[in-house]
């Protein structure tokens, strides 16, 4: 006997094979024994880890990477210079860098252990002939358990002695009901994990009922051990494009830093001194762009913040970046589409018409109306008033009437109303509650039929039984009347009917003729994704009654009923969803409904939020079938039996997947994969956490998720609400943008100070001496001023008019593109250029090209020309950064055009960067002592003339460069044709919404 090779066979054998195969015996168990030497060969009933990790190991990997090194070689070097100011900030960054990744460490582990400890900690086995309680972590397969209401199933089980069994498996398969359980059947070998109704799994619950059942798997052979198996074997987080681009970039610019130190020690013909070295260094670590490490992970942080305010928690960093190019949303449906709640919609009574009944939630309100049958009073509509308008029983028909009261009587929840919060809460199984808000809306909720009042009495109660799917309760009326009222699955109720109420006459009909009767209503709002139950009433004989209350037999009133009518229950879409799934079709993102529903469940809420056109869709259809009937849906082992090749083949991958199993979702994400597709999956259970691990970005459920969800993604949702992701990846765009926007000026200005400062050893003094273009301090100041304030201030830029209505970015193209690098190229040469050529002017054109001697070191009346011309140099050069700083906040629409100089002092930040600098320039040019000590020039006075003439030559340069670009580049992001199609597919829904 070896179990593990035969965990997925055991749903499609009987029992007695089952104890075959385990060489087991349910009548006294397993033998202490047999016990000890199946724990050899098994090992203990637990889910593995992955192996500790050392800290310092981990702490010691944020160092290894290029940035990082860099970024350690540029603080050392300011310390050299004694800037130390620059050199601080430098390993601060560092430090808050190892900090975030240090933490992003251990969250694999952290998912294990959250998956470990929801396992039961003890259950009950039968072992020697007893009956024992031992430790959930002792089972073996073979083992025999006992599991009744509320217990956690401690391993994978063949179920047998069932009783009215119903378990909780929403963390596996994703679905808001319990499930019936039953032991004496035998399933099918493609039946998925949902529809094994003669198995058990470790880490349900039981809800109803009891049973005994044979443990088949144990440890990571349970279905939740291989989820944990494939959230150990996910990839861990890899490197971003992100991060690929700045690595690439600073091995660019490190080497453009060592070229140009030797550089400027060829122009000093190697003859290196205090000031030669002093100023290669300064050019070195102008090259560096040292704050854009700070403001990256700053503007993260800032755009976590801001999605924390709506309702997103980002775990990971990284996952905002990627974002902004998800093309593919698959949604979980319960809780995430939908509200997690059932609500009882709709109502029919036959010859009276459906009846619609509004208001979500618990809260009893809500109003009903009657829409009368055609073919009788047609266009009639009666209006039923609700609870809060005084309802007489005059405006309700008999058959409606009774309808309420089996609604609430035949019920055993409760709704109530929390005083402190105000909010109303149910207490029982879903189904139950929504009937008892449904009858609650009309005033007939159990209260207040049981009131001193109105006196009805609930004299004894069948409770609901898998085996005969309904219920039945003897009630009493205020009258002294005895009532038998049953609700169920409307086959077995119409089974236990002889005749049928219509518009208060009772007809004699049988139960075939009644079944066909109500089928075309029960198919209709199946179509709608409702799950129907139907109702049942007849009066009771006093001689029925006789004898003790224990001796009462269902089967006695279980007969010759009234078929009273049906009702429509199903978990409402939440109201926004189906303007944000609008919204994504607009951006050009799919959207996919992964869920362990019935497909045609699942099919009418995907209709309802717009993820699938509106079409009819037979159950009959659906199947190996549904490819080419409706490839919009299909059900799970139907997509799970195709090979990777066939799935390749399909010209669209379905919209919507029903009786997901954890597999089909990780298989859909792979597909998507296959097609370069950028995947965020949302999901609140275990079942989930393994499509969260592998998409690209996992989106949990901050509510209603499990733990394990939790740890798996790289996002919570604090409200549960679809609506939320769409303005997550709104946020995301917008980060990716900003981040380019400030890179462009923060490399721009860099390529500006390289061009003046290189150009700018040509100027030599009598002595042959390179005369510097600014001095190291001012340098440093320069760097300071236009680096990293403004590249934060630009961090913060709110999104563009087409955040939202632009296709997804691709993921692959990285953070420096051609556009961007023309941009940095372009910008930084002209201003580079403008800032040298009016140095050089104020030297040799409007200055008679004395250049003094010795005036890198200090001032002489001989170094007044090239005091003045330095000033100019630095105003010119760091407020035209500042004014490029202004164009890069969109980098294609005019910078002076109307609606930017409106908004000139919406980004309060750039602008108190733009008037520091004004007030250091003008500070750093005109306080004695410091101007000529420290930065090494002089104020200026008509200088600024050329000054404000390069200002108008940038803006010109400005205005044609992006005019040229809109001509001759193509748009920023260019749709695909499916896209376009998701375009125009959210235009309609907008119109049909309107």
């Amino acid at each position: 006997m070896d179990s593990s090779n035969t965990v997925n066979i055991f749903h499609t054998i009987s029992v007695e094979e089952a104890i075959s195969n385990l060489e087991t015996n349910i009548t006294t168990g397993l033998t202490s024994q047999e016990v000890e030497l199946r724990k050899v060969k098994y090992g203990l009933n637990q889910l593995v880890g992955e192996d500790g990790v050392s800290p310092w190991k981990v702490l010691l990997r944020q160092f290894l990477n290029v940035m990082v090194f860099i970024l350690i070689g540029a603080g050392i070097l300011s310390y050299a210079i004694k800037d130390f100011a620059e050199g601080t900030v430098v390993f601060v960054i560092v430090a808050l860098n190892a900090a975030i990744g240090f933490y992003q460490e251990f969250k694999a582990e952290k998912t294990v252990d959250s998956l470990r400890k929801m396992t039961s900690p003890n259950c009950k086995v039968l072992r020697d002939g007893k009956q024992q309680t031992i430790q959930t972590l002792d089972l073996v397969p073979g083992d025999v358990i006992s599991m009744e209401s509320g217990d956690v199933v401690g391993a994978d089980c063949r179920l047998f002695n069932t009783h009215n069994l119903e378990t909780d498996e929403a963390l596996l398969t994703g679905e808001a009901l319990p499930i019936q359980k039953n032991g004496n059947i035998v399933c099918q070998a493609e039946d998925s994990v949902g529809d094994r109704l003669n198995l058990a799994y470790s880490s349900t619950i039981v809800t109803k009922g009891r049973s005994q059942g044979i443990v088949y798997a144990i440890g990571m052979n349970t279905e939740i051990g291989k989820i944990a198996e494939k959230l150990l074997s996910a990839e861990g987080n890899k490197k971003t494009q992100l991060n690929r681009s700045l690595d690439k970039m600073a091995l660019i610019l490190l080497g453009i830093a060592l070229l140009l130190a030797i550089v400027v020690f060829a122009a000093n013909k190697f003859k290196i001194n205090g000031e030669v070295l002093l100023y290669a260094v300064s050019l070195a670590i102008a090259v560096i762009p040292e704050g854009l490490m700070a403001v990256v992970t700053l503007t993260m942080a800032l755009g976590v913040r801001q999605m924390s305010k709506q309702q997103a928690l980002v775990r990971q960093l990284n996952s905002i970046e990627i974002l902004g190019s998800v093309t593919d949303i698959c949604s979980d449906k319960t809780g995430t589409l939908t509200q997690s709640k059932m609500v009882l919609v709709r109502a029919w009574t036959p010859k009276e018409g459906i009846y619609h009944i509004s208001g979500l939630g618990f809260e009893p309100v809500g109003e009903i109306l009657c829409e009368a049958p055609s073919n009788e009073s047609s266009g009639t509509v009666n209006h039923i008033k609700p609870k809060e308008e005084r309802v007489t029983k005059s405006n309700i028909s008999k058959s409606f009437d009774l309808l309420a009261k089996v609604s609430a009587l035949c019920n055993m929840s409760e709704i109530k109303h929390d005083q402190d919060t105000g909010e109303w809460y149910g207490v029982g199984d879903p189904t139950e509650i929504s009937m008892q808000v449904f009858a609650t809306k009309l005033g007939y909720g159990k209260p207040s039929l049981t009131n001193s009042k109105n006196k009805h009495k609930v004299l004894c109660e069948f409770q609901f039984d898998s085996s005969v799917k309904r219920m039945t309760v003897i009630v009493e009326t205020g009258t002294g009347e005895k009532l038998a009222f049953m609700k169920g699955a409307t086959e077995r109720v119409v089974d236990a009917c002889t005749h049928i109420l219509e518009s208060g006459i009772t007809t004699e009909i049988s139960s075939t003729d009644l079944y066909n009767y109500v089928e075309p209503r029960i198919e209709s709002m199946a179509e709608d994704g409702l799950r129907v139950i139907s109702l049942a009433y007849r009066t009771v004989s006093d001689s029925e009654l006789e004898g003790p209350v224990d001796s009462w037999k269902r089967e006695s009133f279980e007969n010759n009923l009234n078929y009273i009518g049906l009702v429509g229950i199903y978990d409402p879409p939440r109201p926004e969803s189906r303007t944000s799934v609008e919204k994504c079709f607009q951006a050009g993102i799919m959207v996919r409904m992964l869920t362990g529903d019935h497909p045609i469940t699942a099919t009418a809420i995907a209709k309802q939020v717009g993820i699938i056109p509106d079409i009819k869709l037979d159950e009959k259809n659906l199947g190996a079938s549904g490819i080419s009937v409706a490839p919009s849906v299909m059900i799970a082992k139907d997509f799970d039996a195709m090979t990777p090749e066939q799935i390749d083949s399909l010209p669209e991958l379905p919209a919507v997947i029903a009786r997901c199993t954890p597999d089909t979702k990780v298989k859909l994400i792979e597909a998507l994969h296959r097609r370069k597709a950028i995947a965020a999956m949302t999901g609140d259970g275990v079942n989930d956490s393994p499509s969260l691990k592998f998409a690209d970005v996992g989106i949990a459920m901050g509510m209603t998720g499990s733990d394990v969800a939790k740890q798996a993604s790289a996002i919570i949702l604090t409200d549960d609400n679809f609506s939320t992701i769409v303005r997550a990846v709104a946020e995301g765009r917008r980060m990716f943008t900003n981040i380019r926007k400030f890179t462009i000026e923060l490399i721009g200005s860099n390529v500006a100070e390289l061009v003046c400062l290189t150009i700018g050893l040509a100027f030599r003094d009598v002595n042959g001496k390179t005369v510097f273009p600014l001095s190291p301090v001012a340098i440093l100041t320069n760097n300071m001023l236009t680096g990293t304030p403004p590249a934060m201030a630009l961090g913060t830029e709110k999104a563009l008019p087409d955040n939202m209505h632009n296709p997804p970015r691709d993921v692959n193209e990285g953070l420096f593109n051609r556009e961007v690098i023309l941009d940095i190229c372009v910008n930084g040469f002209v201003i580079g250029g403008l800032s040298i050529t009016s140095y050089w002017l104020v030297l040799n054109v409007f200055g008679d090209g004395n250049l003094g001697q010795n005036c890198n070191l200090g001032y002489h009346p001989s170094c007044e020309l090239v005091f003045r011309a330095r000033g100019t140099n630095f105003a010119n050069l760091t407020l035209l950064i500042l004014m490029f700083a202004y164009s890069c906040r969109d980098t294609r629409r005019q910078t002076l055009s109307k609606e930017k100089i409106k908004t000139i002092f919406e980004n309060r930040g750039l602008f108190a960067s733009f008037i520091s600098a004004w007030v250091i320039t003008l500070l750093a040019l005109y306080v004695p002592g410091l101007n000529k000590n420290v930065f090494k020039q002089s104020g200026i006075t008509w200088e600024w003339g050329l000054v404000f003439a390069s200002f108008a030559i940038f803006f010109v340069f400005d205005a044609l460069y992006k005019y040229i670009k809109k001509l001759t580049f193509a748009p920023l992001y260019t749709p695909t044709e499916k896209q376009l199609e998701l375009q125009e597919i959210a235009t309609k829904m907008a119109q049909e919404y309107e």
